[in-house]
This record gives C-alpha cells, structure tokens and sequence, in this order.
C-alpha cells in the first residue's frame, strides 16, 4: 500500500474548512487531520445539521483523526470523549486524538495513570460499537513515548484491545525528551495509530521553532524509515501548528513543501 499523507486544518487559523480543504486536495495530499473547523476548535457538542454539513464540506476527502483537546487526567474527561467518539463516527473517522495530561510525582503519578486507564477502559465498548479508535498523543506530560507506553501497559492488562486505544506519534515531542526514534518504536510499536510530522531546531534561548521539514534537528526522515519498514498501515499527517505559531510560514508556503519531501522520503 503506498505511504497516505494527510494534513491538519491546524494550518488554517484563518480560513473556512472549505477553503483549506480544496487547498489541501489541489496539493495532492489525501486526507484531513480534523483540528479546527472554520477556524475554530472543534465543539464536541455540534448539532447534527452542521456535523452534516461538515460531512458536505469534506466532499469525500477522508478524515484520518478527529482532535480532541482532552486531557485524560483531567476531571471527567469521559462524557467529552464520548462525544468525540461519536463526532468521529459521524464523520467517518478512524480515529480520536485525545492528550494524557499532567502528571504529578509519585505515588500520585501512578494513581493518574491508573485513573487515565479506567477513562479510556470505559470509553472502549461504545469505540468497539462505532468502529473508532482513541490515540494518545506524545505530548505534554506524555510527551517521551515510555510514558504513553505505560498508560497503555495498564490498559493491554485489563484485555484492552490494541486496536482499540494505541498512541499517536508526534514527530517532535518525544525528540524534545530525549528518545530516539528507535526509542519510541520499541515503547509504542504496532500500537502507533497516527504519526504526526514536524520539524523544528532549538533557538539560542532554548526554546523551539518550527520551521520547514528537512531544516530542522527532529529526526522524521528515520521515524519514516522505522515505520516504513514495520509496515506500518495507518496515516502520516502533516501537523503545521499555525494557530499556535501565527509567526511561522503561511500553510500556503509550508504545505506543498512538506507534502513534497514527505513523498520523497517515503518513496511515493
């Protein structure tokens, strides 16, 4: 199966799902990351005419993840990811992005992991039912892999398929905490549901910036291998935070070169 390359409407701060949509589509990349929607975060509490009319507005281009901003950690996540599950089902999604969340030391880490699994145990018979999976993004207090690893021993304990709640790989987070792709292979595996891509290099503040794929020191062209050569089956997705970073290039700009690259590095 040849490598499906994606792009998330985080690009569009500024414009409607439509405009980002045809844009997408006209650069060649084959499916959407759903973050916002006309600029906004997406409400989990949607009406049904307009999740109807986000279905039109998608126009047969498939929904590889829908994003949450949750945060398993967080007081009663549960009724929220129900609701995204269900969003998710009616846009055709595989997928629901949720975050892990803060963790504080031990032993109140363990009962925050322990707590975090029962959330996501719970969520799993109506995900089985509307045939949509939750993922755990690197990120946050999750953002090295062997944390999500973690999370998900908890979960594979209780017979929790793990097809069912995996992880999603954001190309950056888990290279800020110091893993190696390799590294998080081998904490996440088969379990990695969405690979996210990203670039970025450390400023002479210490603080990072995203720039164009290829100019950065995130290693993503040896995440792609690894995954490539696990056969990997699911999504890469171009994840340009310009709603976080209104500094950087314009989706315009940053968008085909990714696509670009990406289609070279994985031999598409």
């Amino acid at each position: 199966m040849p490598p499906r390359i994606a792009f998330s409407t985080l690009a569009f701060p500024d414009a409607t799902l439509a405009a980002a949509v045809s844009l997408g589509r006209r650069w060649g990349y084959a499916g959407v990351e759903l973050r916002l929607i006309d600029g906004e975060l997406i409400d989990p509490s949607m009406p049904a005419a307009r999740r109807a009319q986000v279905s039109r507005t998608l126009a047969g281009l498939p929904v590889v993840a829908v994003d949450s901003s949750i945060r398993i950690t967080g007081t009663d996540p549960g009724p929220e990811l129900r609701r995204f599950l269900q969003l998710a089902s009616d846009w055709n999604s595989p997928l629901v992005r949720v975050f892990g969340g803060d963790l504080g030391p031990p032993p109140r880490r363990q009962r925050q992991l322990q707590a975090a699994a029962r959330v996501l145990e719970d969520a799993v018979p109506l995900a089985a039912r509307l045939g949509v999976a939750i993922g755990v993004e690197t990120h946050d207090a999750f953002s090295a892999s062997s944390t999500v690893a973690e999370l998900l021993a908890l979960l594979s304990a209780e017979g929790v398929p793990a097809d069912l709640v995996g992880a999603v790989w954001d190309s950056h987070h888990p290279h800020r905490a110091g893993e190696t792709p390799a590294e998080v292979y081998a904490n996440l595996g088969s379990r990695i549901l969405l690979a996210q891509v990203k670039d970025a290099r450390r400023t002479a503040g210490g603080d990072w910036q995203l720039v164009p794929l290829g100019a950065g020191e995130v290693p993503v062209k040896e995440m792609l291998s690894l995954l490539q050569a696990a056969g990997y089956p699911h999504w890469f997705s171009v994840e340009w935070e310009k709603r976080w970073h209104p500094e950087i290039e314009a989706p315009e700009v940053a968008l085909p070169q990714h696509l670009d690259l990406l289609a070279r590095w994985l031999g598409s």
